[in-house]
């Protein structure tokens, strides 16, 4: 009998290992791809990381611009052309002058090795403007 309980310990042991391990495995990757999720969504990278974006006023977005292109952020009270969503494209705003009513900056930690203590990034800039062109009218 002893020597029967042996042999069920150790093929269940062998067992367990098999069954056990992988899903030790998956679990931590699972748990290690949804915190790169929430990192990814606290700084803004699944959408308009790195960008100026340009809002209406109902939260619809009209463009976005990468920020290494610009050399200067819009000020509140400027007037910008955009190109909209384009006349031909069916887009719900066409290319017209719009006016900045206020704009954001969002900050972000530096998560680099060399950066220096308590060091931030613009991490992502939203405009919110107004249209000036009047509505088409059918």
């Amino acid at each position: 009998m002893h020597h029967w309980l042996s042999l069920l310990s150790s093929y269940s042991s062998v067992l367990g290992f098999m069954i056990g391990l992988p899903i030790v495995f998956a679990t931590y990757y699972q748990s290690f791809k949804t915190r790169q999720e929430a990192i990814r969504e606290r700084d803004g990278r699944l959408h308009s990381k790195d960008c100026l974006e340009f809002v209406a006023f109902d939260g619809t977005c009209i463009n976005l611009v990468p920020l290494e292109t610009l050399h200067s952020l819009p000020r509140e009270g400027d007037v910008i052309m955009l190109p909209g969503g384009g006349i031909g494209g069916g887009g719900e705003f066409v290319p017209s002058a719009y006016l900045v009513e206020s704009i954001e900056h969002i900050y972000t930690p530096c998560t680099w090795k060399s950066t220096r203590p308590l060091e931030a990034r613009l991490t992502k800039a939203v405009a919110r403007v107004t249209s000036l062109n009047p509505p088409a009218t059918a």
